[in-house]
């Protein structure tokens, strides 16, 4: 594919679709409502270092490869977005028109209503009882097996967990020592959390009083950036440290060891994913323009893991996605750029 060709907001070929944004991009997000009246919603959100920022929302067609941009439905977004969901569950009464709830974080927790025309602001969620100001969210994740609950990540070290159909706190712990770089519900009640402290830590929210480390870095003081739950398998997540080529599998019955480190990044990694269907397989990629796909043995070999597939975009990647509702279709942010990859 030529990335030099600019004639197009669109390119595609038989297994890549591609989409030229006017901004740099960053955050991305897949729906999984069923409808099919507008194949399916994507959205991405801008990264430019000014208050404001976008999310533009696409339509996916998988039949005919095409991204088709909604203008009516971008809408302004204060500070860059740093992570956008849309609402998880598929059966909600919701869920069976043709709107689709949308979750973003940056400056707060907000919450959108994206109908067939236009874009609603229903929530924003402010914890700070002395301050309309609130540390920034580096991240949240949305609870599919209770929606109404949402875990937000921050740089003052907490997590809170918001009862968004309430509008209330529903608690918020001190989860580390330092920045809390991401967040990820295991179960209803279970959330995992990362930090620039190290540390992968486990919360049940009917023991508040206690968390479990089940991993820490190497290296003292590390960062770690992401975290990624394994829906299929809850016995296993991955993550990822700063500057960093390895993704680290982690086993939650054997604290500490990871039982799998993937090595084939020749630079940092960025974003991983599991597959929404599959237990052995998770995507992640990096600096070094590649996404790799990966499949995990029951045992590793002594040479270590290399992965099933690779695809390069020519340009340092900066997140990506994995498709509920379209399993087939992986996306990846890179520049300007968002590109879906059939997997």
């Amino acid at each position: 594919m030529d990335n030099s060709t600019q004639e197009s907001h669109l390119r595609s070929d038989n297994n890549s679709v591609t989409y030229d944004s006017p901004h740099p991009l960053y955050a991305m997000a897949f729906s999984s409502n069923p409808n099919p009246q507008h194949h399916q919603r994507i959205a991405v959100g801008s990264f430019i270092e000014e208050y404001t920022n976008r999310v533009d929302i696409l339509s996916f067609n998988p039949d005919t490869l095409s991204i088709k941009p909604q203008p009516s439905l971008s809408f302004d977004h204060p500070y860059p977005p740093t992570k956008l969901m849309f609402h998880p569950a598929t059966h909600s009464s919701l869920q069976k028109t043709s709107s689709d709830l949308l979750a973003t974080s940056g400056d707060y927790l907000r919450l959108w209503e994206v109908r067939e025309n236009s874009v609603e602001a229903l929530s924003l969620f402010n914890n700070s009882k002395t301050s309309e100001f609130c540390a920034p969210l580096t991240s949240f994740d949305w609870n599919e097996i209770e929606p109404k609950r949402i875990g937000t990540s921050s740089i003052d070290t907490t997590c809170t967990i918001w009862d968004i159909e309430r509008g209330v706190v529903e608690t918020q712990l001190i989860a580390h020592d330092k920045e809390v770089y991401d967040i990820a519900w295991g179960e209803s009640r279970v959330f995992a959390s990362v930090s620039a402290d190290g540390s992968v830590r486990i919360f049940d929210l009917r023991d508040k009083e206690h968390s479990t480390i089940i991993y820490e870095s190497p290296q003292p003081d590390t960062p770690l950036l992401r975290l990624a739950w394994n829906k299929k398998d809850l016995r296993y997540m991955a993550t990822i440290l700063m500057d960093s080529n390895k993704v680290v599998i982690l086993d939650i019955r054997s604290p500490t060891t990871p039982v799998a480190e993937l090595e084939r990044h020749r630079a940092g990694v960025n974003a991983i994913a599991w597959a929404p269907r599959s237990s052995k397989h998770i995507c992640s990629a990096g600096d070094d323009t590649q996404a790799l796909m990966w499949e995990l043995p029951t045992v590793a070999g002594p040479n270590g893991i290399d992965p099933m597939s690779m695809y390069s975009s020519g340009y340092e990647i900066n997140q990506l996605q994995w498709s509920a509702a379209q399993p087939d279709w992986i996306a990846i942010a890179f520049a300007n750029k968002m590109q879906l990859l059939r997997v």
